[in-house]
C-alpha cells in the first residue's frame, strides 16, 4: 500500500524515475528512509511486520521468573526461551531438574512459537486432529509436542518468541511457573495464555 507520511508506509521517489539496473520504480520508506526497488506493497508489509525482537535479557529475565517461583513452590524445572521461528534463545536448568527435562522444554517452546499458539490451544488441535498430528514428524524437521507450561510472548500483535517449562512434578506447576516467568516482562511484551 502506497502512502506518504504515515510510518511503515512507502511513497514512490519519483513515479516517472525507474531505476536503471531492472526498471523497477525507486521507492523509500518511511519519508526518508533507505531507497527500495521492486514492488512497494511488499516492501510495505516487509516494514510494518518489523518488531524489536527479544533480546537475550529478556529471555534470561523470563527464565530467572520461572525459576524464582519453582524454588517457592518446591519444583526443580527447565525453562526454554525460543525466537519467532523456534530455534532457542536461552535455557535455564535449575539444579537437580531432570535431565530430560531440557529436551521437553526447547521442544514445548519451538512447537508453540512455529504453530502461533499456547500449550492448550496446541493440545486441543492436537486432539482435534489426532491424523494430522501423527504424521507432522514426516513434515517437518522438529518435533511438535504440545503441552502445559508453554506460551506465545508477544510485542503487540507480533510473536517474538515463545517459553515452556518442563520438569514440574504436580498438576499445574509447569503453568504456574510460566505464568510467573512471563509476567516479569516490561509492558512492551505480553504472553499469551491458553
Amino acid at each position: 500500500m502506497l502512502g506518504e507520511g504515515r510510518p511503515g508506509q512507502v511513497r514512490l521517489v519519483d513515479p516517472q524515475r525507474q531505476h536503471a539496473d531492472d526498471g523497477r520504480p525507486e521507492i523509500e520508506c518511511d519519508g526518508g528512509g533507505v531507497p527500495w526497488r521492486g514492488n512497494p506493497s511488499v516492501h510495505a508489509a516487509l516494514h510494518r511486520s518489523r518488531s524489536a525482537p527479544l533480546t537475550l535479557h529478556e529471555a534470561q529475565t523470563v527464565i530467572t521468573g520461572a525459576h524464582e517461583r519453582a524454588a517457592t513452590i518446591g519444583a526443580l524445572v527447565t525453562v526454554a526461551v525460543v525466537d519467532e521461528g523456534g530455534h532457542l534463545q536461552a535455557l535455564g536448568r535449575m539444579n537437580g531438574a531432570a535431565p530430560l527435562s531440557a529436551q521437553i522444554a526447547g521442544t514445548k517452546a519451538a512447537s508453540v512459537a512455529l504453530f502461533r499458539r499456547d500449550g492448550a490451544a496446541l493440545r486441543q488441535m492436537q486432539e482435534a486432529s489426532p491424523g494430522f498430528f501423527a504424521q507432522l514428524d514426516r513434515a517437518v524437521r522438529v518435533p511438535i509436542l504440545a503441552g502445559a507450561g508453554a506460551a506465545l510472548i508477544l510485542r503487540g500483535d507480533t510473536v517474538l518468541g515463545a517459553m515452556a517449562v518442563s520438569g514440574g512434578m504436580a498438576p499445574g506447576q509447569d503453568d504456574e511457573c510460566a505464568e510467573a516467568g512471563l509476567t516479569v516482562l516490561a509492558p512492551s511484551c505480553s504472553p499469551s495464555h491458553g
